[in-house]
């Protein structure tokens, strides 16, 4: 008989995949710590599939991690940025470029920015007034420029993406962060709550020091005026995602009940249950935004970041194995039928918890979180709590996030996004060192979304490659209708990834000395869909 042929690259893949899912199970059988580096290496190579489905460059299979690696980039209270209100234009432009310098230094490839922390703007709005965070007033004063057309600008020249992060219904901040607090005549002049005082909900009440203004989520007129100032952002700048996080109806307070009986009574539409209607309301937002996004820019990624559990199981048998507050019941956000129905491109829980906590065990939410994407097309990034490094118990451990980080990829998890970026640049204890090390040492291509427009480029022509005066080796080529582009160096037997770029060059500051180079190009389309290689070039030793 002649032997076998050799099993086509996809089913080694699924069959590699196979013996890593036996180990992986024997691993968490044996504890979160038995997962080895040689182990954590035969899962990367199985996820690790060929660029553009080609042989490889210069006859070396090209293989790159394909995983979101993001950070939340927060405006709110001058969280992260800009450091304070009301610097001139040209500093609040510096620190954000360190930002982005701080993400292209991690590896990371995608930054969630905060643009409509509280009804407000980083950009010229028809719908909202400019951001107090930004400008240090609360007269909705024009600061002379354009923050959302220099912030995706400056995201995509470094090759990250820009995700447009909006807080859909909140009018302002409490009184003891600096904020209006519950007192519209504080509002700018041009708020639109000023115009629309029948919009407003004030919750807790006044004489809470936590009170603030809301819009209404009840109303439908006020839900349209939401998404339409979010949607502005989509028509006029290039970003790459919408983003919410989990501030849809507050977070309940004792003794308080959020006061929108007299819209529940209008606009009910024959709900029984205001708690039921509450959720639909969410979901009509949530279903809305994602059709009106799509018939915009198809291209264009939709995504939230929830609290992390859904439902405790003893509430519901479909729940999770934990006893915490409860996003259905207690915020009204159905965060599982938006994932079933497939209106997200993904979902970004909150998992901030450490392994092992009783109340809500991340080791026992990852897998709910697993088991609810399946089937979908969702992409499941997980949220990161770096911001709890070195509080007491668990996270004084700086291998805590190595370890969520290991069993996210043990699990097949598509990315991660860090909260936030003051906690990644502080580098608590060490651990983002630490895990930047074991899982982000090279860079990574964002994981490609089937249900998005699909426009994989022709392959690029290398033009040039030739070391340049600072010892690195200086890349050129020609490319054909590519969103961007990756760049693979030969590494022994295979072609690593070594770096991506929006444009037509590309520097490499990591080549050995000493002995030659060869590299290949491919080209990326906006959904992450990866075109064929070029031919290989090669620079001497030098």
């Amino acid at each position: 008989m002649p032997a076998a042929a050799p099993p086509a690259p996809a089913a080694r893949r699924r069959r590699t995949r196979t013996l890593v899912a036996v180990l992986a199970s024997l691993a968490m059988a044996a504890g979160v710590g038995a997962w080895s580096l040689h182990d954590r290496a035969a899962f990367d190579a199985a996820d690790a599939g060929p660029a553009g489905g080609v042989p490889g460059c210069a006859g070396r299979p090209a293989r790159a991690a394909h995983e979101v690696r993001g950070m939340w980039i927060t405006t709110v209270n001058n969280i992260d940025w800009p450091s304070r209100p009301g610097l001139p234009a040209e500093t609040v432009r510096a620190e954000f470029r360190s930002w982005l310098d701080l993400a292209v230094r991690r590896h990371h490839n995608a930054v969630f920015v905060h643009v409509r922390p509280s009804g407000d703007a980083l950009w010229p709005s028809r719908y909202a007034p400019w951001s107090q965070w930004l400008t240090g007033r609360r007269d909705g004063r024009d600061p002379g420029w354009d923050p959302m057309e220099f912030m995706v600008a400056e995201a995509h020249a470094r090759s990250l993406e820009f995700h447009a992060w909006f807080n859909p219904y909140r009018g302002g901040q409490p009184a003891t962060v600096g904020g209006p607090g519950p007192r519209l005549e504080q509002l700018a002049p041009t708020h639109p709550l000023r115009h629309h005082p029948d919009w407003v909900v004030t919750y807790p009440s006044a004489d809470r020091p936590g009170s603030r203004l809301y819009f209404n989520p009840g109303i439908p007129e006020a839900r349209r005026f939401v998404e339409d100032s979010m949607l502005e952002a989509v028509q006029r700048y290039d970003v790459d995602g919408v983003h919410f996080d989990d501030f849809f109806y507050p977070y309940p307070e004792a003794g308080q009940d959020f006061p929108d009986g007299a819209a529940f009574a209008r606009y009910g539409r024959g709900f029984a249950d205001k708690h039921a209607w509450r959720r639909d309301n969410v979901n009509t937002l949530v279903r809305e935004m994602s059709e009106r996004i799509k018939a915009i820019k198809p291209w264009v990624k939709f995504g939230i970041s929830p609290f992390g559990i859904w439902r405790n199981k003893r509430t519901d048998p479909a729940g999770s194995a934990t006893a915490g507050l409860q996003s259905y019941d207690d915020i009204y956000a159905d965060t599982r039928l938006w994932v079933r129905e497939q209106w997200l491109d993904y979902v970004v829980p909150q998992l901030y918890w450490h392994i092992g906590f009783g109340k809500a065990d991340y080791a026992k939410l990852l897998p709910w979180w697993v088991a609810t994407v399946k089937g979908t097309r969702v992409q499941l990034y997980i949220g990161q709590a770096d911001y709890r490094v070195g509080e007491r118990g668990a996270w004084r451990d700086p291998a805590e996030l190595d370890r969520q980080l290991a069993l996210n990829r043990r699990y097949g998890v598509s990315g991660s996004v860090h909260f936030s970026a003051r906690q990644v640049r502080a580098d608590k204890l060490g651990a983002v060192s630490r895990y930047s090390e074991a899982h982000y040492a090279a860079p990574a291509l964002l994981p490609p979304m089937a249900q998005l427009t699909a426009a994989p480029p022709a392959a690029p022509a290398l033009t040039h490659v030739g070391r340049d005066d600072t010892g690195g080796i200086a890349l050129t080529w020609r490319g054909n209708e590519a969103t961007s582009y990756a760049v693979y160096r030969v590494d022994g037997t295979v072609a690593r990834l070594v770096g991506t770029a929006r444009g037509t060059g590309w520097v490499d500051r990591t080549a050995p000395d000493g002995q030659s180079q060869s590299y290949c190009v491919s080209g990326l389309d906006r959904s992450g869909n990866e075109g064929p290689l070029s031919p290989p070039a090669s620079v001497p030793a030098q």
